[in-house]
């Protein structure tokens, strides 16, 4: 049976963000999942070391989270939003609006976080237009910033490996350095930090008139290697936003829902948004719901007569899903009954003290973290930074070890990326942590040894 389903999704799929060619070498499939932990076809067993991309809170088949999914199959799985609404879709807009920062009160639903982005960008270009300010509808996107893949979230993206080839298809938007303090010529986060705010500055006074809005990771950058921003960045962005009169989009897809050690990651430095994008962890790993949540002041641009053409012509056929939405509700629940967020804080502390362990590689050059969100970036030279070369491929191929010792992930270039479900305990923590010091021994000593 086995052989049989690797051959089918040999023959048939096309897998996202893949080569093909790798996947065929190294075909994976799963069969169930139970707390933390994945079965593959052959039964084998494996910690899921990145939330299954990012999202899984209280680990797998969570009794919960399967009881309200049942409970609403017996009553609807789906209805449209589009002129109407369902039982479950407002009453997690109450509870979304009730933990969020206090000035966003309004909440549309999507069902990916890069349509979150994409609904932001079409709320701030438009909002303009509604208040008769029709020449702000440029944008400011950050160095390594990625909010997606659609063509809109691309368009704010920056990060050559997966947005380059379709440069022809995006709109143009400014972009400004980021501060990646390792990379830096200083090495110091204050000066990182303030250097790329005055960069910011000096564009938005030059061009502030004709800018609607900045897109921003909310102070981890994650695909572009789980880059953690210094201290007072993302509160520096939010005032020269207010200062020069531009809408902040401030992406929490991956950080928020507890995440990084608070509900949403700009609560570290009590960063209120104009627009939030949120998904991922929403509905604890379970059902694609996502949500763009904005302020009054917007919502109300957009309130009007019909024929003032104010509408927001926006949504998909399965936005505010009933099934997605009875989840998330639960997830939210079991968030306050579980303390979630608070134990993830408490657990960081432990996490950050494994991870040090690390430091002592020869070709562990950096560790960044913030919560459950990790990343550890290998290096051939510790002392000079240099990078391994491209052709090596050492963060996958530490990946694949780390899969053959009992542990699932998926590296960013040479960036291993840990970020374990929000439930896992800190001896699970440690098993991991030892799965990945072990990979990453392993594959760099072959790897200079084949050098040398």
């Amino acid at each position: 049976m086995g052989h049989k389903l690797i051959e089918k999704s040999k023959k048939y799929l096309w897998l996202p963000f893949t080569q093909m060619k790798d996947y065929d070498k190294d075909p994976f499939i799963v069969e169930s999942g139970n707390g933390i932990k994945l079965k593959d076809i052959n039964g084998n067993e494996y910690y899921d070391g990145f939330s299954s991309v990012w999202l899984n809170v209280h680990g797998h088949r969570k009794k919960e989270l399967n009881d309200a999914l049942k409970k609403q199959l017996e009553k609807i799985a789906h209805s449209t939003l589009l002129g109407m609404t369902n039982i479950p879709a407002t009453e997690l807009a109450e509870k979304l609006v009730e933990i969020s920062p206090d000035k966003l009160t309004r909440v549309f639903y999507s069902d990916s976080g890069a349509e979150a982005i994409e609904i932001a960008l079409k709320m701030a270009f438009q909002y303009w237009k509604n208040i008769g300010k029709g020449e702000k509808q440029k944008f400011i996107a950050m160095q390594n910033g990625y909010h997606g893949d659609t063509i809109g979230a691309v368009s704010v993206g920056s990060i050559n490996l997966y947005h380059q080839v379709y440069g022809p298809l995006m709109f143009e938007s400014y972009k400004v350095p980021t501060p990646y303090v390792y990379r830096s010529k200083s090495g110091d986060p204050d000066q990182c930090r303030d250097e790329c705010l005055a960069n910011l500055e000096q564009l938005l006074i030059e061009k502030h008139h004709e800018i609607a809005a900045l897109s921003i990771e909310s102070i981890v950058q994650g695909a572009a290697g789980i880059i953690v921003m210094p201290e007072g960045f993302l509160a520096g962005v939010r005032k020269l936003c207010t200062k020069y009169d531009v809408l902040m989009i401030v992406d929490e897809v991956a950080t928020g829902f507890g995440r990084t050690g608070k509900m949403f990651a700009c609560e570290h430095e009590n960063v209120q948004p104009d627009l939030m994008a949120i998904g991922k962890g929403i509905t604890g790993g379970y059902l694609p719901i996502a949500a763009t949540l904005t302020t009054e002041k917007i919502y109300s641009a957009f309130y009007d007569d019909y024929n003032k053409q104010k509408t927001l012509f926006h949504g998909h056929s399965y936005t505010g899903n009933q099934l997605g939405c009875a989840v998330a509700i639960e997830n939210l629940r079991l968030f306050e009954s579980e303390k979630i967020v608070e134990n993830v804080a408490e657990k960081s502390k432990e996490l950050q003290q494994l991870l040090l362990e690390l430091h002592t590689l020869p070709h562990v050059g950096d560790i960044r973290q913030l919560g459950f969100m990790s990343g550890v970036e290998l290096v051939r030279s510790k002392a000079t930074k240099e990078p391994f070369p491209p052709d090596k491929r050492v963060g996958y191929q530490v990946s694949l070890k780390m899969r053959e010792l009992g542990m699932l992930t998926r590296p960013l270039g040479d960036v291993i990326v840990f970020m374990p479900p929000l439930v896992s305990t800190i001896n699970e923590l440690k098993e991991m942590v030892a799965i990945m010091k072990q990979a990453i021994i392993e594959v760099t000593n072959e790897v200079e040894n084949v050098t040398a």
